[in-house]
């Protein structure tokens, strides 16, 4: 098959979304697909596109100046449109578009697979309301969010209308874009999500497209043979890893608030970029923590630090919809903590701790625990090692390529 790719979260960037399409991409070619891939990107040389290129990856048009936080942004989907058509006129003979968030050059990919008849899949990954909860300064949440979805219905119809409601749609600028968001799932064939919870929210939204869960997977490659359970020692620092953004909606300050109230040692790597950094570094600093930041990190240098851990953190609540860190920890053997309720049909039972609420108090309690109860570790590690081998991106992509001929 021939299959296309379209993301504005990809080139320049770090995170759950480049790591998926990363895996995915390198597992479809080595079964003989061809695959390309756009993206939004922040400018680059001849010399970089000509790089890129020969791995068919091709960034779009994009503005020079103006970005979504770290994200670069793509210019108006009819330009993407018309640079891809006349830059790549063989896309007209490919199988499928395989789109993997909702800006620009997202948009220009449901756009084209519409146009020239070639069938569309959609990947829903993330909560676009919380993101623009956390990203956009109080005062203009609902001004943006209006925007956003204006700007989006100029290029894919808007006949679900969400409303301000109790459930997830709690103010006016979330129902904008839950708006946005079941709108943009229903212009696709087919719909993707990576989690039971978050199809059924899109669901309970108004999606009644063809909409199917394809959990998210680790490559193939990175899995260690012969890796054994990580044991603590009594008495011994126990080893943590940060590996999800340094940002307001991952909730890294609240996790190191909880770090406060540990009892026993203890020691905290963050890997990582985010519109936290700064605060963090310098809360870590005024509180004395035991916590050192490494910055932006391509992920295979942190993975052989994922495997020397005790335990992987993802502390983010009512915003993830899937949580690459936890898949990633369970295919090194760390056993992990979470507060998310949702996110526990990610992981195996056994296999990681849940705080009992998000607060920064019964997140050290969790920890607590595990400093005082240390042969916890290796059993929550032997049921990570035990279930790794379900989570291969190989296993994912075996029904990818079903549901694509779908």
């Amino acid at each position: 098959m021939k299959i296309a790719f379209f993301s504005d979260c990809f080139l320049d960037l770090t995170g759950g979304i480049v790591t998926t399409i990363t895996a995915q991409k390198r597992e479809l070619e080595s079964r003989g697909h061809t695959v390309y891939v756009f993206s939004s990107s922040y400018p680059k040389t001849s010399t970089e596109k000509t790089k890129l290129a020969k791995e068919h990856i091709f960034p779009v048009r994009s503005c020079r100046v103006f970005g979504r936080g770290l994200t670069p942004i793509a210019r108006r989907p009819h330009l993407v449109e018309k640079q891809i058509l006349k830059e790549h006129p063989e896309i007209k003979d490919f199988d499928c578009f395989y789109v993997h968030y909702e800006a620009g050059c997202s948009i220009a990919g449901l756009k084209l697979g519409q146009k020239l008849k070639i069938k569309t899949v959609q990947v829903m990954h993330g909560r676009e309301d919380i993101g623009e909860q956390n990203l956009v300064p109080l005062g203009f949440k609902t001004i943006v969010a209006t925007l956003l979805n204006w700007f989006h219905s100029w290029y894919l119809p808007h006949p679900i209308k969400i409303k301000r409601d109790g459930y997830l749609a709690t103010t006016v600028a979330s129902a904008k874009m839950w708006t946005l968001m079941v709108n943009h799932a229903s212009s696709a064939d087919l719909v993707l999500t990576p989690s039971e919870h978050f199809r059924a929210k899109l669901m309970k939204y108004g999606v009644k497209k063809n909409i199917k869960v394809l959990p998210n997977g680790v490559a193939d490659d990175l899995f260690l043979p012969n890796l054994k359970p990580k044991s603590l020692l009594p008495g011994e620092t126990l080893k943590i890893i940060w590996h999800s953004r340094v940002s307001k909606e991952k909730r890294i300050m609240p996790f190191l608030k909880a770090l406060e109230y540990v009892e026993g040692k203890y020691r905290l790597d963050v890997y990582g970029d985010g519109n936290d950094l700064k605060k963090a570094i310098k809360y870590v600093k005024i509180h004395r923590l035991n916590v050192k930041f490494h910055g932006a990190t391509q992920f295979r240098k942190i993975y052989p630090e994922i495997i020397k851990s005790h335990l992987d953190v993802l502390n983010s609540y009512n915003f993830d919809t899937f949580g690459m860190t936890l898949i990633e920890a369970e295919s090194a053997g760390t056993p992990a903590l979470y507060v998310d309720p949702d996110l526990r049909e990610i992981v195996p039972s056994g296999g990681s701790v849940m705080a009992k609420t998000p607060s920064p108090q019964d997140v050290a309690a969790a920890i607590n625990y595990l400093i005082k109860n240390p042969d916890s570790i290796e059993q929550m590690s032997t049921v990570m090692l035990k279930h790794r081998n379900e989570i291969k991106v190989s296993k994912v992509v075996d029904k990818l390529e079903k549901y694509i001929k779908i």
